[in-house]
Formats: structure tokens, C-alpha cells, sequence
């Protein structure tokens, strides 16, 4: 089986790629209180943090999980349309029990990859999962859990631990709303990522077991024709979970007017004290509310450009001039409430007093940081706005006045004057006593 590097989407690979471009946004207060128990909202322009509740708190992500083997299964099978891969009754058999959500496969039944990431995703197929992981590591699913804990570490999560691919209970088996997120930016870098796990249904393709079929997605929120107040047509993708230990969980995106945004939500209630069902679904309501929030409340704001001039400072050894001008590296935009001006975000510089020429243009002279709200958004670079030369005259007049105005200098010159004026004066007593001795002596000749 040949491994393959993802053709990514131009636009979602950019986003991973480049972090130095995101910001963290100052978390801003809705009118409600989401009832799930970790949640992030994630501005995917800018990867701004516009909201967060427990966003670090372990909890079980359920058919969440689902998001990691699309990610595994997708970067090692190469042909994803053409591979072939049978369903295996004791895999199958694995299931047996749980009650869990499946896309009824049948023993020996034979399907593409593709199909079975449709399975995967859009009817969150306990099944599909498994026999991706079977086939993937020849037969090893637990070598397929622990390449899912290996690829979270490598995108930078910090509580995440899988025990298995499709999210069924295990106190072992947990992340959270930020490692999650983490998780799902990389997998929509991937290619049908988003595709698949838009799709409100799919017609399964006639198997050596079974006729066509459609499959529909657990996903409410983008689908219209779905029981409840759910649905937001904005929103796309991306994976639901559900189980009485995790609670409800949701994964979704949504784009308005060219602003694009992820929502995290893990844990809302789905079993009451008593242990019965709930039948409301609040990991929808709480993202589609935080969506329905967002696009209204919030709005993209430029606080700084590259062709701002932020501040100058003093510049030495240079003939002709006496200041230098610095802007910012970068652009800096974030996430801001509409009502709020630019100038309430506030900007603290770490300089140093003067600036020694010679100076290239985009030479680092130091860093602006900016806050709102107490809490901090990002830093950038302040760099030179121009090339200065240094005036060698005025560098060398410098290193003489320098020089002769160091601490050592001035020791040393005084202890030199002590001695020269010692040498004088013993100068002076010894020419004295040798012309007393002279006369002494010409007068015993006498």
C-alpha cells in the first residue's frame, strides 16, 4: 500500500501554514451562556480566538474522533477512489453490542476507500472506521490508534489521547475544543475533506453485498430537512458525536460575507440526572447562536500596516540626519466588536534608546505590542522604514571621545601624570644635589 503526501486546498493549507499570520483576538462576551461544556470559536481569517468556554478542558470527543481517522486513512492510501478494501467480519464483530452508529456494512463486502470516508463522515460509520484502521496497518488497529496520538502531537495538541478510531467511551479517550480545532484546521487542509463532510447525503454505490443506498448526515445544522431548530445556511461541515459520556459534540464551519469561522462544541447535555435521553441537541443551538453572533457583533479591523509609521528614535553616526522612522513587519487585522474604534487597541513598544548607523531597511530595531481589553492580541516586529550610512567622521570623533572619556582612560592618564610629575620633581632634586656636588668638588680642588 503507497503512502501519499495530500494535494491540499490552496486556501485551508495556507491557513496551517502560515501561523506568524494568526492572532489571538480578546474573547468577547455573547448575550447567552453556551450550555456545552468546551467550545471555541475561531475566526479562520485571522485564527483569532473570538470565544471560549473550558476550551482546555479534557473531555470525550466521541464520533468526533472520526476527524483524526479521515486524517490517517486519507495520508496513507494513495488512490482513495481506486483501493478496494472488504469488510471483515471479526473487524465487524468488534461492534457487536455497543449499539453504535454504523453505515451497515456487511461481512466480506467490498467498497472503495472513498466510499467508506463518506461512511465515515457523513453517518459517522462505527464500522467504516474500524475497517479503514484494519486495512491501513494490515490487520493492526491499535497501530493505527497510536499513529492518530503521533499525528495530534505533531499539530501541537496538548490533551489529546485516543484509544480507538470511531470515539466510543473510554476514560482514556479524550481532547479538548482547542486540540480538536487544531486537529480539524489540518484534516480541512486535506483533499474531499470538506467536500464529504458537507454533503447533507450520498448514494452508496451497488457492493457485492448490497444495492445502492443513501446515507444522510447526522449533522443538523446543515441540513434543512432535519427534526429541530437547527439548521443555519451558513454553515458546513463537519462531524458530529454523541454518547452519554460525552455528551453531544458538534464541529462546524461557517462563511458570510467573506468572513469564515470554526466552532468546537463538546459536551452538552444529553441525558438528564435520571440518565434519560435529552432530546435537544444544545451543541447545535450553541453553535449556531455563536455563529448568528458572530457575523452580526464582530467584524475584521486593521490596527496596524506595513506602510504605518509606528514611531522613530534617536540614530547615531549618520551626517545628514538625527532620527530613524519604524513601521511594522507586517499587517496586523484582528477581530474586533463593530462598535469598537482602533484606537482603544493599545500598543506597548520594547525599543532601545538610540539606533547606531548603518541601518538597513527592514533591519529588526524592536517589537509593538497590542492589547485590548487587558488582554494581549499579538506582537510584530518593528523594523527600519529606511537604509542609513554610517558617517565614518562622526563614528571615529565618537570612539576618540569615547576613549578619552572611559573610566581606564582617566586612571590610566592620572596615574601617567603622577608618574611624569614624580620623574620631574626627582628630575629636578638630582640636577640640583649633582650641581652641589660639583662645587663641592671644585672648591676641595682649590
Amino acid at each position: 500500500m503507497k503512502k501519499m503526501l495530500p494535494i491540499c486546498s490552496l486556501f485551508f493549507l495556507l491557513l496551517f501554514l502560515i501561523p506568524s499570520l494568526s492572532v489571538k483576538a480578546a474573547a468577547y462576551e455573547p448575550d447567552f451562556e453556551p450550555v456545552s461544556q468546551g467550545v471555541i470559536l475561531v475566526n479562520l481569517d485571522t485564527e483569532a480566538v473570538v470565544y471560549e468556554k473550558n476550551a482546555d478542558l479534557r473531555l470525550e470527543p466521541a464520533s468526533t474522533t472520526k476527524i483524526m481517522t479521515y486524517i490517517i486513512a486519507a495520508e496513507h492510501i494513495s488512490d482513495l477512489e481506486g483501493t478496494m478494501i472488504t469488510a471483515k467480519k471479526e473487524v465487524l464483530d468488534r461492534l457487536d453490542g455497543t449499539g453504535s452508529s454504523t453505515m451497515s456494512l456487511r461481512d466480506d463486502e467490498t467498497l472503495s476507500a472513498m466510499d467508506l470516508l463518506h461512511g465515515l463522515m457523513i453517518r459517522s460509520g462505527n464500522d467504516a472506521s474500524l475497517v479503514l484502521a484494519d486495512y491501513v496497518c494490515n490487520g493492526d488497529i491499535n497501530q493505527f490508534v497510536e499513529m492518530m496520538n503521533q499525528k495530534a502531537q505533531e499539530l501541537g495538541c496538548q490533551d489529546t489521547h485516543f484509544t480507538n478510531p470511531h470515539g466510543l467511551h473510554d476514560e482514556n479517550h479524550y481532547t479538548t475544543a482547542r486540540d480538536l480545532y487544531l486537529i480539524t484546521k489540518y484534516a480541512m487542509t486535506l483533499p474531499n475533506f470538506m467536500e464529504i463532510s458537507s454533503k447533507v447525503s450520498y448514494v452508496l454505490p451497488a457492493t457485492n453485498k448490497q444495492e445502492t443506498r443513501r446515507i444522510t448526515t447526522t449533522n443538523h445544522l446543515i441540513n434543512q430537512n432535519a427534526e429541530g431548530n437547527y439548521y443555519y445556511m451558513y454553515a458546513k461541515g463537519i462531524k458530529t458525536g454523541a454518547h452519554d459520556q460525552a455528551g453531544y459534540c458538534l464541529v462546524s464551519t461557517a462563511i458570510r460575507n467573506g468572513y469564515s469561522y470554526m466552532c468546537v462544541a463538546l459536551g452538552a447535555p444529553s441525558v438528564d440526572e435520571n440518565g434519560n435521553s435529552i432530546s435537544d441537541h444544545g451543541e447545535m443551538r450553541d453553535s449556531k447562536s455563536l455563529y448568528q453572533w458572530a457575523f452580526s457583533d464582530l467584524e475584521m479591523k486593521t490596527i496596524v500596516s506595513e506602510t504605518d509609521t509606528v514611531t522613530d528614535l534617536p540614530l547615531l553616526y549618520s551626517w545628514d540626519q538625527d532620527t530613524i522612522l519604524l513601521t511594522a513587519e507586517s499587517n496586523f487585522s484582528t477581530i474586533l466588536p463593530a462598535g469598537v474604534s482602533t484606537s482603544s487597541v493599545l500598543m506597548e513598544t520594547n525599543l532601545p534608546d538610540e539606533v547606531e548607523a548603518p541601518v538597513k531597511k527592514g533591519d529588526v530595531i524592536g517589537t509593538a505590542t497590542f492589547s485590548y481589553a487587558g488582554q494581549v492580541l499579538t506582537t510584530v516586529n518593528l523594523v527600519a522604514a529606511e537604509s542609513v550610512e554610517r558617517s565614518e567622521l562622526l563614528h571615529a570623533m565618537d570612539i576618540v571621545q569615547n576613549v578619552v572619556t572611559s573610566t581606564w582612560f582617566i586612571v590610566i592618564a592620572s596615574v601617567l601624570s603622577v608618574l611624569l610629575a614624580a620623574y620631574i620633581v626627582l628630575a629636578i632634586l638630582y640636577n640640583k644635589k649633582k650641581k652641589k656636588l660639583r662645587k663641592v668638588k671644585k672648591y676641595k680642588d682649590l
